[in-house]
């Protein structure tokens, strides 16, 4: 298997523009020194395509994604396509030799996680979902430093919340509002599949699990009748050999809130609790990455502004030695297997039925 050249940085496209993480995916490998070489999209007049566009202006467009997929002088593929057009754009990159970065969730359906797995066999390169409420919040990585290094004891379960605000329809001309496809849950998976994969991510992670499995799951929709395809609220119970899980997701942060959701996260160990705050401390703290620790001898707030995100520069280096350090593959398999059996298996209510 080939790998890029030492003496040359590592080049990336951009395949698929339709939700804003792909900005931070795009900045992220630009801050390690990778060289962007191109960007195609199904829609390059969606709000996304056009702040791309505007952003990275010497950044040359293709009208045919194939020749950014199949060109060999590419290295890696980010995508942040529709969430139903991402696995086929992995499958496609990893054919052609290419490692890819998905935006999550990496695709929509059991059967697409399937051809992606035979595609990362076939072709020895990585599949990795950019799971960004861990790889992108410093409080989140200090929080596995602080378990990993026994603080709290042994895990035994975690609660993930991740509350968002949905935006407007009517505003979508200017970019702040929500497409059409994000009230299908065909083209986005549903709820669990999309913003609940986070959770399990950290599910895993926190608990040190290798696998899990659903106990029980929830969708609904309740304030969108007018969007059937909708869904606004999600739950789910999970449980490995080791520990256990609840997660609840939502599109209802209100205006009121400063930021767009109040995403928390709870670490139970044997010996102590951890508490993330990720976005937003209730009429507390400004900022962000509020990470609170209670052990046997202190109850403390950590700074976590210093600390290092080790994602992209994981990446990199997983691209050019053909390592695993960024995320493991079989964790990525796992929490978006676990993610679409919890939607698939999901009792549904309100509107979404």
């Amino acid at each position: 298997m080939s790998t890029p050249p030492q003496d040359r940085p590592l080049r990336f496209a951009a395949v698929g523009l339709d939700h804003p993480h792909a900005l931070g995916q795009i900045a992220g490998l630009l801050g390690q020194g990778c060289e962007l070489v191109g960007f195609a999209s199904d829609d390059p007049a969606a709000a996304v395509a056009r702040t791309v566009a505007q952003r990275w202006p010497d950044v040359p467009w293709f009208d045919d994604a194939d020749a950014l997929l199949t060109d060999p002088d590419v290295d890696l593929v980010v995508t942040a396509a529709v969430p139903d057009r991402r696995g086929p754009i992995a499958v496609r990159a990893l054919r052609n030799g290419k490692d890819v970065v998905a935006d999550k969730p990496g695709c929509v359906t059991l059967e697409q996680l399937e051809e992606v797995e035979k595609a990362v066999a076939e072709s020895g390169r990585f599949w990795s979902v950019t799971f960004s409420e861990r790889f992108e919040v410093r409080a989140a990585v200090k929080a596995g430093e602080l378990v990993h290094a026994g603080r709290i004891g042994r895990v035994v379960q975690t609660i993930g919340l991740g509350p968002h605000r949905e935006g407007d329809r009517a505003h979508l001309a200017g970019g702040n509002g929500r497409p059409e496809w994000f009230y299908d849950r065909h083209r986005t998976g549903g709820i669990l599949t999309d913003i609940a994969s986070h959770q399990v991510d950290q599910f895993l992670f926190y608990t040190g699990s290798s696998t899990g499995e659903v106990v029980a799951s929830t969708v609904a929709n309740y304030t969108h009748p007018e969007s059937p395809g909708m869904q606004d609220f999600g739950e789910m119970t999970l449980a490995s050999d080791r520990a256990h899980g609840y997660v609840r997701v939502d599109w209802y942060t209100p205006q009121g809130l400063p930021t767009w959701g109040d995403g928390r996260m709870t670490i139970l160990g044997t010996e102590g609790f951890i508490e993330l705050r990720k976005y937003v401390d209730l009429a507390g703290r400004e900022g962000g990455d509020h990470l609170f620790l209670v052990d046997g001898e202190t109850t403390q707030r950590i700074d976590c502004s210093d600390v290092d995100l080790p994602y992209y520069p994981a990446l990199v280096h997983d691209v050019r030695h053909r390592t695993e350090t960024a995320c493991p593959q079989a964790h990525t398999f796992e929490v978006m297997r676990i993610a679409l059996t919890a939607q698939r298996d999901a009792r549904m209510t309100g509107a979404a039925q």
